[in-house]
């Protein structure tokens, strides 16, 4: 007898509510300037994060000079 898994072909591999989670290495002095953050906006680090993120997203431009490639950090 053969036996066969059928596996349908999903739509969409998005999450239910549209988030994605992933991992991110981050320095421990921007993690503590993050919590400052959090405690005086009362919102969560990942709240913040999504906020900066979409902003940075929205509102970034390229610097074709190479001259300040290391100077943006």
């Amino acid at each position: 007898m053969d036996k066969k898994l059928k596996i349908a072909i999903r739509e969409s591999y998005k999450s239910a509510d549209g988030y994605k989670v992933f991992s991110v290495r981050i320095r421990e002095d921007v993690v503590d300037e993050l919590d400052d953050i959090a405690k005086k906006t009362n919102r969560s680090r990942n709240e913040l994060v999504n906020i900066f993120l979409e902003f940075c997203v929205e509102n970034w431009e390229l610097d074709e000079n190479q001259d300040n490639l290391n100077k943006n950090l």
